[in-house]
């Protein structure tokens, strides 16, 4: 039986004839020149030049990815490779294919997945646009850092390496360029090891414009960044939200507040108890959607989602929600009764809306509490 080749350089590619032929050469010399036992395989994403061709001419593996997207042409190349490591990168000659020592040591030391950084390694003038180098790459690795608590200075370096059982373990699923994102931010939820080298970055060989679109690429990333930090998106804002609208309406139920020469009253309470109900929905957000992505496979399981099935269910749920409509129709009844000492005339607002208030945000809090129960419980029928 033919042994595996230690490493494949996995490359995407769409209409790169003018820089396929060096990167793949550059690959081919750091093969040789390190002793590695390696394959080169190209994921053509339907090209209409001659890179076919090229690559075939230099003894490279085509691979034809039928879906369009960078992440697609990855993901079809990378399980073509029969590689225990894989390095993939860009084949536009940004990246120096013949210097990829640093990436393969890390691996065999044992790393799961190791990120290349652009800023500590260099970054050749004109070789990144002005919004990519001082905004989108900061402002989105900062993001990734924060929300994951990932130590990685450059998430979208399109140079990294990776073993082909760490691969195995992502279970990615995005087909665009956030697959960059996808597959750092999966890496960290699965604890997998990862660490980083620095790499230089060249102005690319190529006369067209790049596939990259900075807004939209830039958004999807974003979107999907926060999509895949559901506390961070859901959970914190509506904590927040909460505490600040149960505080601030517990004070204005009890009495006016007064400050200087400013009065808050009624109508304060009123805004206040909005945001009690909007963190709360906030809250529930956070809760369906994390449910909706483990048991799609979108986020792994972990032990905190398990216990969340015991303290929350639906009986729970139900007896929760009914507790809280029940004050809710004491509140209204009391309302109603002080209508109706004033013999359902004109009534003093500033008195009744303390009791009216109460009320409907408890009937809002019991009905939600409700049907969240009863759609959590749907969710979690697979389990």
């Amino acid at each position: 039986m033919k042994k595996n080749p230690e490493l494949s350089i996995v490359m995407p590619c769409l209409n790169e004839a003018e820089t396929l032929e060096t990167c793949i050469k550059k690959a081919q010399y750091f093969f040789n020149t390190h002793n590695v036992d390696g394959e080169i395989v190209i994921a053509d994403n339907g090209s209409t030049d001659n890179s076919v061709e090229i690559a075939k001419a230099n003894n490279a593996i085509v691979i034809h990815a039928k879906k369009k997207g960078y992440g697609s042409a990855l993901k079809t190349g990378i399980e073509s490779a029969n590689g225990t490591y894989i390095i993939m990168g860009d084949a536009d000659d940004s990246y120096d294919f013949s210097n990829l020592l640093p990436y393969l040591s890390k691996l065999r030391e044992g790393y799961d997945l190791v990120m290349g950084n652009r800023f500590k390694g260099g970054i050749e003038k004109d070789a990144m646009p002005f919004l990519h180098k001082y905004l989108g790459n900061p402002v989105l690795s900062f993001t990734g850092r924060l929300f994951f608590k990932v130590k990685i200075g450059d998430f979208h370096c399109g140079l990294r390496g990776f073993s082909k059982a760490a691969y195995n373990k992502m279970n990615l699923k995005t087909s665009g360029m956030e697959f960059a994102s996808e597959m750092v931010v999966k890496s960290k939820l699965n604890n997998l090891s990862i660490t980083e080298v620095p790499t230089t970055l060249k102005k690319d060989g190529r006369s067209r414009k790049p596939h990259l679109k900075t807004w939209s690429d830039g958004w999807r990333h974003l979107r999907f960044l926060m999509l895949y930090a559901p506390n961070w998106l859901f959970l914190f804002p509506g904590i927040f939200l909460v505490v600040i609208g149960l505080t601030l309406s517990t004070l204005l139920v009890i009495n006016p507040i007064k400050f200087n020469h400013s009065t808050l009253d009624v109508h304060t309470l009123l805004y206040s108890s909005s945001f009690l109900l909007l963190g709360f929905q906030f809250v529930i957000f956070y809760g369906l959607t994390k449910i909706f992505a483990v048991e799609n496979e979108l986020l792994p399981k972990s032990n905190r989602y398990d216990k969340l099935f015991k303290i929350i269910n639906l009986e729970r749920g139900l007896v929760i929600g009914f507790v809280l409509l029940f004050f809710g129709f004491f509140l209204s009844i009391k309302g109603l009764s002080i209508w109706q000492d004033a013999h359902y005339g004109i009534l003093d607002t500033s008195t009744t809306l303390r009791v009216i208030i109460p009320a409907i945000t408890f009937l809002q809090l019991g009905i939600q509490t409700i049907l969240f129960s009863l759609f959590f419980s749907v969710l979690g029928l697979k389990k």
